[in-house]
């Protein structure tokens, strides 16, 4: 199964607008990406994509709000692409989605209109 990618969209406003430290960000992506690992782990990609520890790929991406974090999750879940949004405690925010591994084309069409973290 080439192309395995995991990706990972954060709130851009957490450090923008609220301050958070850049290493909070990282933490955030983190937890999601574990998450997302440890929902999914039975999935045959996530086996395949744990199975080449030195070439995993993920993509961080940004959205500008919790909103626009919240309507990507109800599409994700419509669309039946697992995924884990985190919810940091216990100030009960989501800052954070991650999909478990996919092939890139399976889910670049939910994700294309999101610019990388920067």
């Amino acid at each position: 199964m080439p192309g395995l990618v995991q990706y990972i969209v954060l709130r851009r406003d957490l450090q923008a607008v609220l301050g958070w430290p850049l290493g909070a960000l990282v933490a955030q992506a983190c937890h999601a990406a574990t998450a997302a690992i440890h929902l999914y782990y039975q999935n045959p990609e996530t086996q395949q994509y744990l199975q080449e520890l030195d070439t995993m790929h993920k993509v961080l991406l940004e959205v500008p709000d919790e909103a626009t974090l919240t309507s990507l999750a109800e599409t994700l879940k419509k669309e039946n692409i697992d995924h884990k949004a985190w919810i940091e405690q216990p100030e009960n925010i989501t800052t954070c989605i991650a999909l478990r591994p996919y092939p890139k084309e399976q889910v670049h069409p939910y994700l294309k209109k999101f610019k990388l973290l920067k």
